[in-house]
């Protein structure tokens, strides 16, 4: 066993002078990389941290979070990678419950004022003492982030010593409740989740991943920062996606493979369909964070020439399914593939008793590389049977051979972009709006997003409201622009049960695009 301080050590050792992390002009070597990490790790010793402290960062993909994750890592904290679309509501939230005594952000950066978001909520977060600023001037009461690695460490290349079964990222997920819920996960877990993916996506020094997923995104810290520094891969980072971006840069340079949600894969083909790229390095997408069609993973096959297949998994287990090179071609379209030994997966039923193959119910999953909880443990119970499965709260079934179909979710959440949000959260947001009487919110499916959110709303009398004024106050409200309504109907009752409750199914049937 060991930490990922210790793994990195051993790669940055064979793999000194490759590159390790390319974003746009800058390329890092894993020498640089394990020279600046192991001073921002001595940085943020400077400014107290030690062991089980939460260092908190919130910025685009750039290489600098790469560096201050495994900075962090190699000091013993515990990394919080927050979304750069979240704003005031969500993120102090986040930090309130996380306790971080550092957080990292950009300044201004997409019409957002980073430092000034944060000041305005430094009186509620005690636990917050510092704020870093990167790539842009500190605003008075911050500082400078490239201040950590200013100073060399007094020997980069040593590892720090870390128990590798403490906790090293705590990562927000928007799941079925109305609060974000924070999953811890450890050295043993990230480590595993990286070793199994080598394993089943036969992934080698040589490899390289264009990552458009966020680097505070699963997604995005496995494949842009665990799988380099443990495998000895590069990522080619982009902070704004863009098809036509994308498959210059798959040409420029030679990407061999993407992990990531349908709305890239199925720009990334488009695009293709308009303009002759050079696809010919690209070997693999995994696709998977949202439903993934059998058809979009055929013309992907047809047009990039390599092998697309879907995969399945969460923040809480990264991944649960997928298929390797023997069975990705025909099964890797219909189904989520079969669980990655040593990892398991079972269906149950209402009553928590497994069914055999065929039979629908809840999947439920266990192995090396589920998280250990949550930062929440009152969520622990309901999220975790008593013999060690994760109920994922996704309705499936498994065939003869093991392969998994995914058929539904018990959750009520959308997936919008491989992002999910919750229904709850945002009907409460929506109903502290003074228009608004009642609201039930649906997830719609929609070609370009996987999903899209779509509010129902019985109007207060003589109110009215449209979609620009709901989300105007959405945002007035620190609700992320994502998470917005895209669509708004307007009802004289919503539906209800016998029972009286929200009958929300009969809203998706009558609102769906197809009805």
């Amino acid at each position: 066993v060991e930490s990922l301080g210790g793994a990195f050590a051993r790669t940055c050792a064979m793999r000194g002078t490759a590159a390790a992390l390319i974003d746009g002009e800058r390329r890092l070597a894993f020498a640089e990389w394990d020279r600046l990490s192991a001073a921002a790790a001595d940085g943020l010793g400077g400014l107290g941290v030690g062991a089980g402290d939460v260092v908190a960062y919130q910025l685009p993909n750039w290489w600098e979070a790469t560096v201050l994750f495994l900075a962090a890592a190699r000091r013993g904290a515990v990394v919080n990678p927050v979304l750069p679309i979240f704003r005031a509501r969500e993120l102090a939230f986040i930090l309130r419950q996380s306790g971080a005594r550092v957080l990292v952000v950009p300044g201004t950066y997409r019409d957002c004022d980073y430092p000034a978001m944060v000041a305005d909520l430094r009186a509620e977060l005690p636990a917050l003492r510092h704020v870093l600023v990167a790539r842009a001037a500190p605003p008075v009461g911050t500082g400078a982030l490239d201040s950590l690695w200013a100073h060399p460490a007094a020997n980069a290349s040593a590892a720090v010593e870390v128990d590798p079964s403490t906790p090293l990222m705590l990562m927000y997920t928007s799941g079925t409740t109305a609060a974000a819920k924070g999953v811890l996960h450890t050295h043993d877990t990230l480590l595993a989740e990286v070793r199994s993916l080598r394993r089943v996506h036969a992934l080698t020094p040589g490899d390289r991943t264009l990552m458009p997923s966020p680097l505070t995104h699963i997604s995005g810290v496995v494949h842009a920062i665990l799988t380099p520094a443990v495998v000895g891969t590069s990522a080619v980072l982009m902070d704004r996606w863009g098809a036509a971006a994308a498959l210059q840069t798959i040409a420029r340079e030679r990407v061999t493979y993407m992990v990531g949600a349908p709305t890239f894969l199925q720009d990334l083909v488009a695009q293709a369909e308009e303009v002759d790229g050079d696809t010919t390095s690209l070997r693999l997408f995994s696709c998977g964070g949202a439903p993934v069609s059998a058809a979009l993973i055929r013309r992907a096959r047809a047009r990039l020439g390599c092998v697309a297949k879907r995969v399945y998994g969460s923040t809480e287990f990264p991944t649960i399914t997928c298929t390797d090179a023997a069975d990705a071609a025909e099964m890797g379209a219909e189904t989520e593939g079969r669980a990655i030994a040593p990892g398991e997966v079972r269906i149950a039923d209402a009553r928590g008793r497994a069914v055999p193959a065929g039979a629908a119910g809840e999947v439920q999953a266990r192995g090396p590389e589920c998280c250990v909880g949550y930062a929440d443990a009152t969520l622990n119970g309901e999220a975790f049977t008593s013999d060690g499965w994760f109920r994922t709260g996704d309705l499936g079934h498994l065939d003869a051979r093991g392969y998994l179909r995914i058929t539904g979710r018990i959750k009520e959440i959308v997936i919008r972009k491989g992002e999910k949000f919750s229904l709850r959260e945002l009907e409460d947001a929506i109903a502290a709006h003074p228009a608004v009487a009642e609201v039930a919110v649906i997830a719609l499916p929609d070609a370009a997003t996987g999903e899209r959110v779509c509010a129902v709303v019985v109007l207060r009398g003589g109110a009215t409201l449209t979609v620009a004024e709901l989300s105007a106050g959405l945002a007035a409200a620190g609700l992320a622009r994502q998470k917005h309504p895209e669509q708004l109907e307007r009802v004289d009752a919503l539906p209800r049960t016998d029972s009286g409750k929200l009958h929300r199914a009969a809203l998706v049937r009558r609102f769906s695009p197809a009805s």
